[in-house]
């Protein structure tokens, strides 16, 4: 799909295409180090300073366009939308992995800035609201304009350290992406995903903190540091949604992310399957079309209002 230049100027918003519902309209960002990032925006004709704007961060090697429709459902509540794809990943993807230099660190502090920064620029003054699933939830804390989002959705955020995953699936989990990802990844150049209907094909710098066995930052490593004050810095109303049957959204997996973020109120909200009249719903069913009766007005609610209405299926996590 052609994409927009970021360079090319505006167009008068009477001239503006209404995006369709599915899709959005695509654009390209340069990052701060001049790598081309890839996406789309669903964008009202109007401008309006008291509209938000709702970036959504994906997970973990999972292209944008699977947020498409929840995108079109903020977008038909009133607010503007950009999604986008981290550098290596659909819409952002070179011709070739091997040798690309991409890190979760950059995912965060590159690129999620960049859409930062692209939202303030060209939707000034307008609140810029994030929903974040999985890995995308890391990425609020990494970038240094955080402190510029007013409120946070996340997903089954979390940091994917294998002692956190759900214990009847701890060490299938562990064999899968922490022994076969990094081996294939040695021998490709990158870990080839998508060929073995694991995700998308993935950077080798993704993967090696993606299987790296310590938990994030606890330990601070040298030239991190920067990542965890970012992490603080973040003052928006964050509400962590985390699924029972979600392996990798344990309780103390989400937990563990939130205790970053200590400059904002954080509320965590627990939710099992049967809570909303279903079997299963896992790590990466919310996103579905199928739930937006049931799951997307629970993040629809916290993005226009910061609070949960009294019947919100589920029940808070008490802090820590």
């Amino acid at each position: 799909m052609n994409v927009q230049d970021s360079a090319a100027p505006p167009c008068a918003p009477t001239e503006r295409v209404q995006p369709s519902p599915a899709s959005g309209e695509p654009f390209q960002e340069t990052a701060a180090d001049g790598y081309r990032l890839g996406g789309f925006i669903w964008r009202h004709g109007v401008p309006d300073p008291t509209r938000p704007v709702v970036i959504i961060n994906a997970a973990t090697s999972v292209r944008c366009r699977h947020y498409s429709r929840f995108a079109a459902y903020l977008f038909a509540n009133g607010f503007d939308v950009i999604t986008y794809d981290y550098r290596g990943i659909g819409e952002s993807r070179p011709a070739s992995l091997k040798g690309l230099r991409a890190s979760w660190s950059d995912w965060g502090a590159l690129d999620f800035e960049a859409m930062l920064k692209r939202a303030q620029r060209e939707f000034a003054g307008q609140p810029i609201d994030v929903v974040g699933h999985s890995f995308g939830g890391c990425a609020v804390g990494l970038a240094a304009s955080g402190r510029s989002i007013r409120r946070v959705v996340t997903v089954g955020a979390q940091f994917a350290y294998w002692r956190d995953y759900a214990a009847a699936h701890r060490w299938r989990m562990f064999g899968r992406w922490h022994v076969i990802m990094p081996l294939l990844t040695l021998l490709c150049g990158y870990f080839p995903g998508k060929r073995l209907g694991w995700l998308e094909d993935t950077p080798a710098g993704v993967v090696r903190d993606w299987s790296t066995p310590t938990p994030r930052y606890e330990r601070r490593p040298s030239g991190q540091e920067q990542h965890v004050q970012n992490f603080a810095a973040v003052s928006a109303q964050l509400l962590a949604i985390s699924i029972s049957d979600d392996p990798y959204g344990t309780i103390p997996a989400i937990e563990r992310l939130l205790a970053y973020f200590t400059g904002g109120d954080r509320t965590h909200w627990r939710i099992t399957p049967e809570d909303i009249g279903q079997k299963e719903v896992g790590h990466f069913a919310f996103f579905r079309s199928a739930y937006q009766a049931t799951l997307w007005p629970i993040a629809l609610s916290w993005l226009q209002t910061g609070e949960l209405p009294p019947d919100t299926p589920g029940r808070p996590v008490p802090r820590r």
